[in-house]
């Protein structure tokens, strides 16, 4: 065990990030935090510090994932717990940040929930937050306190060039006009050509794939998204670079958020392999699409930044090769 790190730095994680946090620790040879959440019988959350955290640096690891409010719910609680129990500087570590398309009015008469939660976390007491692939990363700029936006790209980097020889004539596909520096990016990394798909968003359920620019006929196709939600944007957009003569489709996406008809739809799709990383986790809920999905750990990754603010050194030095962030 890491004797110093271990005395003055304590990571602790929410019921559904325990197992990304233990990763986490492993990576800084420190024991995970001793903590337990539990709920009163009318469903209210309630967090128990079982250790001394005075005049310490205490780091709080939750994606708030699905069910979204309880998770967010638990890490305001998680942070109070924290402050109130005079640890020297409390960081939120949210490597999935819920509420994250919601970061702009495109329409009349709708909130803008992203600084709504920024608000809530900086009310909180927190003294840092850290997330990884923000759906937008102006979503920074909601936080009034010091925020790490960490990119996700070379733990996906270490993993394709890996199977590189194996990917043969490749083609970078960006699903949809925002994400178009990302796969600019890993083309450039990764030495493959750059096409993009036009799409329109319908409803929050429904997305229309249009045309595609630039040419995959005969390539294999590599498309990266931050998240995949529902699946209607990948699935269709995977359809479509088949039906224009790709000989197969891989998907890459850093938070493997799957909800509604997403299982279903990926296991239908065309796509060959599905790369995703923990900051979600996938569970018995991803068994229909196991023999396609394979899951990174970003854990290693988040271990070094959170040493690195520990001991007031550059986060940004991981990331001398990265794609870029989504606009």
């Amino acid at each position: 065990m890491n004797g110093e790190l271990s005395n003055e730095l304590k990571v602790f994680a929410g019921r559904n990030s325990k197992a990304l946090a233990k990763i986490v620790c492993e990576h800084m040879d420190i024991p995970l935090g001793d903590a337990r959440t539990s709920l009163f019988p009318d469903g209210e959350i309630f967090v128990k510090l079982e250790e001394d955290v005075r005049g310490r640096d205490c780091y709080v690891i939750i994606s708030t994932c699905q069910p979204v409010n309880d998770n967010l719910m638990e890490l305001l609680v998680f942070t109070d717990c924290l402050k109130r129990a005079s640890a020297n500087r409390v960081t939120i570590v949210t490597p999935y940040f819920g509420y994250g398309r919601q970061d702009r009015k495109d329409e009349g008469r709708v909130p803008i929930t992203a600084k709504l939660v920024a608000n809530l976390i900086t009310g909180s007491q927190a003294d840092r937050v850290m997330a990884i692939d923000l759906h937008a990363a102006q979503i920074q700029g909601f936080f009034d306190l010091p925020m790490d936006h960490l990119s996700a790209t070379p733990v996906f980097l270490d993993y394709f060039e890996s199977i590189r020889d194996e990917l043969g004539d490749l083609c970078l596909v960006s699903p949809d006009v925002g994400n178009v520096k990302v796969a600019e990016g890993m083309a450039n990394l990764m030495g493959g050509e750059l096409a993009i798909i036009n799409k329109r968003r319908v409803s929050g359920t429904e997305v229309r794939v249009g045309n595609i620019i630039g040419s995959v006929k005969g390539k294999t196709v590599l498309m990266f998204d931050d998240m995949i939600s529902t699946a209607g944007t990948i699935c269709e957009a995977a359809q479509l670079v088949m039906d224009k003569g790709a000989t197969r489709v891989l998907a890459a996406a850093t938070h493997p958020v799957l909800a509604g008809m997403a299982i279903e739809r990926l296991s239908e799709s065309p796509i060959e392999r599905l790369v995703v990383t923990d900051t979600i986790p996938c569970g018995q809920r991803c068994e229909p699409i196991r023999d396609k999905l394979v899951q990174l750990s970003i854990g290693p990754l988040l271990g070094e930044a959170v040493r690195r603010i520990h001991q007031n050194q550059s986060v940004s030095a991981l990331f001398s090769r990265t794609s870029g962030m989504k606009r």
